[in-house]
């Protein structure tokens, strides 16, 4: 690691823990349950941007990333860099 630019590394240290953190909740609630609900959950969470199951994949794929973006952004926003 490169010590002459550790400015960064709390806040891309904490996205990566909150888009991490989300993935594995996402995960979790999954685990116990059927493929039909699976693909029920998908279609619905489809369903809000006006498609199906297939773009309820990206809308589920996009969830830990939007986290990890809005922390980086708090940590920029907040940060005294």
């Amino acid at each position: 690691m490169n010590n002459n630019n550790n400015k960064n590394d709390g806040k891309e240290v904490a996205a990566g823990v909150a888009g991490a953190g989300t993935a594995a909740a996402i995960g979790g609630v999954a685990a116990g349950t059927s493929a039909a609900g699976i693909a029920s959950g998908l279609a619905t969470a489809g369903g809000m941007v006006g498609g199906g199951m297939a773009a309820g994949v990206a809308v589920v794929a996009a969830a830990p990333l939007a986290v990890a973006a809005a922390v980086y952004g708090l940590f920029s926003l907040f940060s005294d860099d």
